[in-house]
């Protein structure tokens, strides 16, 4: 499915050599997801279940199981038709069940992925690590704001590892970022200007829906859960993003990436408080979730966030983070991360047209011995560097790695529940100031409604 290829893999054109730069000060990145020379150790392979096995879910699995000693061995989901095609992917000796309890119960499972609609998120990852297994939830961490206590509270009472499926904070563009912005290359941060724009109809939830689908081949009960109880819908069912029954809106599907991004590049915990304007504007398909969504959110630390989801535009797909300091900017995009760097002027200027002449002089020449020329013409040097990650690099690649490396070593993840549960709680805020009409403040340290 293009748009999950476009989620998970970076499309980046083959790095240029030192010797064949196609512009000045352009870096390739390092590359990052070199293997181990030695094999793997026979008892040192994990083997994981992948429970909710949609587009996101199997994406995960691929990316998953190309680590060195990771083996998917069972797969759950509430269509028959996609447990068929998990055995067509990773073998007939896959255990398929319609029941993710069945999976946990089994003594051969390590650790599990959980893809499921959202409002199954915190259920699933709650029994899974009382079962004792290792989980990798998929984004947002929460439906509901009272999932992330829980979520916290499980795996630091079972001592389960917990990694939440915002891949940018494993990737190399974004480290890199984070070391320019702690380095001073922009200046003192005052702004994060974020967007993820989309103009196709796969782009805006409306993915395929099987043939076959009825209430026999899909477990339409188990899929609901704790939604409301309803006839079955192949829509609601194969479509699920676009009812906030069973999903979190273009806040939870793509403004918590963004947020995960700021949040990772400058350290913060999250907004003080945020305010959020969306609506239908195109796709009136019966779907509740707002197809165009812009927020406002301010930060402790000094900055302010403005966010902008569009499924109308007319152009191509695009993700970017654009970080304004006071010397420069610092965009993130899909492919490559561009610093410009404008250092402050020094001088605070005159605006003395208006004076007599002979006043004029007297003001520059004073203005002059206190402020000297030190650049051309008064102007402050501009400068850019262009850092591009490796070809075919994946930041979900790294971020399975990343997630396995801590499995074997019991240390903590690189995005955790709290992270997970900050992130999509500052997500989310934009869908509650949307239904109260209102700004709604937020404590990113107790991480809770203020």
């Amino acid at each position: 499915m293009r748009i999950f290829d476009r989620r998970n893999f970076l499309r980046v054109a083959a790095a240029a050599s030192a010797g064949s730069m196609i512009m000045p000060r352009m870096h390739a990145l390092a590359l990052a997801q070199e293997e181990p020379t030695k094999p793997v150790a026979a008892n040192d392979h994990i083997q994981i279940a992948l429970i909710g096995a949609g587009g996101q879910g199997m994406g995960d699995a691929r990316s998953a199981v190309q680590v060195p000693g990771v083996k998917l061995v069972a797969v759950a989901d509430c269509y028959n038709g996609r447990l068929t095609r998990g055995k067509e992917l990773w073998g007939d000796d896959v255990f398929t069940t319609r029941d993710y309890r069945e999976i946990l119960a089994r003594k051969d499972i390590d650790a599990v992925i959980i893809g499921t609609p959202d409002h199954w998120h915190k259920q699933a990852s709650v029994d899974a690590m009382r079962a004792g297994k290792d989980v990798y939830c998929e984004k947002p961490m929460i439906h509901l704001y009272a999932d992330g206590p829980e979520m916290i509270e499980t795996a630091h009472k079972t001592n389960r590892i917990l990694q939440i499926g915002s891949q940018r904070v494993s990737s190399v563009l974004y480290a890199k970022a984070k070391e320019l912005l702690a380095s001073g290359a922009i200046g003192q941060l005052n702004m994060v200007t974020a967007s993820w724009d989309r103009n196709s109809s796969l782009g805006a939830w409306n993915y395929t829906i099987p043939p076959d689908a009825s209430p026999e081949t899909c477990d339409w009960p188990r899929f609901l859960g704790t939604a409301p109880k309803i006839p079955f819908s192949a829509e609601q069912f194969f479509q699920w993003r676009k009812w906030k029954a069973y999903g979190s809106g273009v806040a939870g599907d793509l403004f918590v990436h963004l947020f995960s991004g700021t949040h990772f590049v400058t350290g913060a915990h999250g907004p003080t408080q945020g305010m959020a304007t969306g609506a239908l504007r195109f796709w009136k398909d019966g779907r509740d979730a707002p197809d165009v969504m812009l927020g406002l959110f301010d930060y402790k630390e000094g900055f302010n966030l403005s966010l902008r989801v569009n499924f109308v535009d007319g152009g191509e797909e695009s993700e970017s983070l654009i970080f304004t300091g006071s010397e420069g900017t610092m965009q993130i995009g899909w492919t490559s991360l561009t610093v410009s760097r404008v250092p402050r002027e020094k001088e605070p200027g005159l605006t003395i047209d208006t004076f007599p002449e002979a006043m004029q002089t007297q003001i520059e020449e004073a203005y002059r011995t206190k402020y000297p020329r030190t650049h051309p013409e008064g102007q402050p040097p501009v400068g850019s560097e262009k850092y591009v990650a490796p070809a075919g690099y994946s930041d979900q690649y790294d971020h399975f790695k990343n997630f396995f490396a801590s499995v074997r070593s019991r240390k903590p993840v690189v995005e955790d529940a709290v992270f997970g549960y900050r992130a999509a709680g500052a997500a989310l805020l934009s869908n509650l100031s949307i239904e109260r009409h209102a700004v709604v403040r937020w404590d990113p340290e107790a991480m809770k409604l203020a």
